[in-house]
């Protein structure tokens, strides 16, 4: 059965996305850019973004019963491959070994023109979490 993953705020739902989707033993988390609470994205150029961005991972994954230290696969938009040692530091800030498998790919654009990163994973459950 899939369940919506809901987070406060949700800037996804005007646009009939869903934060993440847990099936199973398994949370599909859709990508996170770095955008503040209302919506915006930070100010702080690249840095600022990808902090704000694992933060509201963090938040999307806790929603559906997980962590940052359950995600098995990430996938990291980048709109400039010049920024990928910039990635790696926000990784090892944010994971642990066993660090997630990766996908970084460099992209002509996101959703908003002042996006310059985005994050999608899928993680596991907390097993005592299910019900």
């Amino acid at each position: 059965m899939l369940e919506r993953v809901v987070t406060t705020p949700d800037n996804y739902e005007p646009f009939l996305l869903s934060q993440g989707i847990r099936f199973g033993d398994l949370l599909f988390i859709s990508g996170q850019a770095g955008a503040g609470d209302d919506g915006k994205i930070v100010d702080g150029g690249f840095r600022a973004q990808g902090e704000q961005a694992f933060a509201n991972l963090r938040r999307a994954l806790e929603a559906g019963g997980s962590s940052l230290k359950d995600v098995i696969k990430v996938t990291i938009f980048v709109t400039d491959m010049a920024n990928f040692g910039e990635v790696v530091e926000l990784r090892r800030a944010f994971f642990s070994p066993p660090y997630p498998a990766d996908t970084i790919a460099e992209i002509k654009a996101l959703y908003d023109p002042a996006a310059l990163i985005e994050i999608e994973a899928i993680a596991a459950v907390h097993i005592a979490e299910k019900a």
